[in-house]
């Protein structure tokens, strides 16, 4: 059972739960926008944010053609896209990062202008980047599973430090809440991306 001292407002934990076993674990929240939920249901499509979720990536009919179809239908750039849990389920921020580097792939290029060898090399890098996240999280206690996931990254988090591809620096974009990680040189062409805080998007 956790025993980190509970401090409302001032700390990340939202929610403590505890199981008559007395086992237990805590749910934190981290950034200033705060959508944390929780649920007691029967089923567990009665959850509204999963009865809403997009394909899962790593089932078996997820295919490159679905996924072409998917990115053709949407005119946003590409980190939004994989972002977006209504769209794909289950990316997030962090691996979306971590897609985009290994498929070589700036965050703000458009879904619907990719090529035929870039979806291939996108699809390719959401099948693989996921499938390695689901095997290294496999059979670790909650308690493990962050610093796991931390120590697997690539460039998400690693601002600053050595691009384990190519050994450029890994650079940052940041927005109010969040802020996405990325290699220029592998994705970008060499050109650094402008900060959307003070000024626009170079592509």
């Amino acid at each position: 059972m956790p025993s980190t001292v509970l401090r409302p407002g001032k700390s990340p934990i939202a929610l403590r739960v505890r199981f008559d076993d007395a086992s237990g674990f805590d749910l934190t929240e981290a950034g200033t926008q705060k959508r944390l939920a929780a649920y007691v249901v029967n089923r567990v499509a009665d959850v509204p944010g999963i009865a809403s979720l997009g394909p899962d990536p790593l089932a078996d009919d997820f295919t490159e053609e679905v996924f072409a179809g998917i990115l053709a239908a949407h005119r946003m750039q590409v980190k939004g896209l994989l972002r977006d849990q209504s769209i794909i389920a289950g990316v997030g921020n962090a691996y979306s990062d971590e897609v985009l580097h290994v498929a070589k792939l700036s965050p703000f290029a458009l879904a619907a202008t990719l090529d035929p060898d870039q979806v291939t090399r996108l699809y390719t890098a959401l099948r693989e980047t996921l499938a390695q996240a689901v095997a290294t999280a496999s059979g670790k206690p909650a308690k493990e599973l962050k610093d796991a996931k931390r120590a697997g990254m690539r460039v998400h988090g690693r601002t600053g430090e050595v691009c384990p591809e190519c050994g450029d620096v890994v650079r940052e974009v940041s927005f109010a809440d969040s802020s996405l990680q990325y290699c220029a040189t592998c994705q970008t062409g060499g050109k650094p991306l402008a900060d959307r805080r003070t000024s626009k998007f170079l592509k």
